[in-house]
């Protein structure tokens, strides 16, 4: 196991990026995994800093970062950049970088190629896949190919449509049962964890005691091994409803909004910048300085 602590407050964490094997360690020593999603270096520092055990890149930052309705108009390269940015900040948490819509439904070979790239390109340790059924076969290839897959069941966002909305998924024993069969197909193709989002408690719990692989919950209740949270949601960077499962735990709109129109007003009403914020020039120059433009040796030569 890692040394790495893993109590909260203990602020920067130990050396060395946490494997993936860790992971089931936390799992069978029921120790609580901690996953949150950043965009930028800065939310990848800072969500290292505080101790974070899984850093999400998700396509969730069609909607927070790039102002879409919707997560699947996210491209390969907008999250090879974001990738890029969060390995830059973060250096202890593993990285895992959501594939976007496209990248991997339409062959195994297409979805290798594009995983390689996370991971080549953008400095990912691993790569996650929503769904299970068809996706099972991409799962095993980019595992086969050598990179690890976090795998994504209940709401799935990018098919958020085709499951009726961004709704609750398995409250049905019927679907339920079938949440059941793809979590365990999907640990039998090769994942290393498995988010579970908005499911019911009751069904993430089995799933939980189910899988040899640590489960990460997002509105699956207490009973899974790790929970995740998106950063704009957690800080209270976003306008309109909030989904249930989300807890505030700042509001950081608000205060950005102060902050920005308290700087708009000081420089309307030129109270910014202060003699503080400004550079001079010594007293010998600056005459120097006047002098030679009342020579006129400054003037600047028409062309021509």
């Amino acid at each position: 196991m890692s040394t790495r602590p893993r109590t909260p407050g203990h602020g920067a964490p130990g050396p060395g990026k946490l494997p993936i094997t860790d992971l089931v360690g936390m799992k069978a020593s029921h120790s609580p995994i901690a996953m949150i999603t950043a965009y930028d270096a800065p939310s990848g520092r800072l969500a290292d800093a505080a101790g974070a055990d899984v850093i999400l890149v998700g396509d969730s930052a069609a909607m927070t970062v790039l102002g879409h309705d919707s997560t699947v108009t996210a491209t390969m390269e907008e999250m090879l950049v974001l990738t890029r940015a969060v390995t830059r900040g973060a250096r202890h948490p593993l990285i895992v970088a959501d594939m976007p819509f496209g990248s991997f439904q339409i062959s195994d070979e297409l979805a290798v190629t594009n995983a390689i790239r996370f991971v080549k390109d953008a400095g990912a340790d691993a790569v996650k896949i929503e769904g299970a059924g068809t996706m099972l076969s991409r799962v095993h290839a980019i595992v086969g190919a050598g990179v690890p897959v976090m795998g994504h069941i209940g709401l799935t966002p990018q098919s958020a449509t085709a499951l009726g909305g961004f709704k609750a998924q398995g409250r049905t024993a019927a679907k339920a049962a079938k949440l059941v069969r793809d979590a365990l197909a999907l640990e039998a193709a090769g994942c290393f964890s498995i988010v579970l989002e908005a499911v019911p408690s009751p069904v993430a719990a089995k799933i939980t005691e189910l899988l040899s692989i640590p489960t990460i919950g997002i509105g699956a209740g207490l009973d899974v091994d790790g929970q995740v949270l998106v950063w704009h949601d957690l800080l209270g960077l976003y306008d309109g409803h909030a989904p249930r499962f989300v807890k505030q735990y700042a509001n950081l709109s608000t205060e950005i909004l102060r902050a920005v129109e308290a700087y708009i007003g000081d420089v309307r009403e030129r109270r910014f910048p202060e003699e503080v914020h400004t550079y001079g020039m010594p007293a010998d120059e600056l005459a120097a300085f006047e002098a030679e433009l009342a020579s006129g040796a400054a003037a600047v030569p028409l062309p021509g």
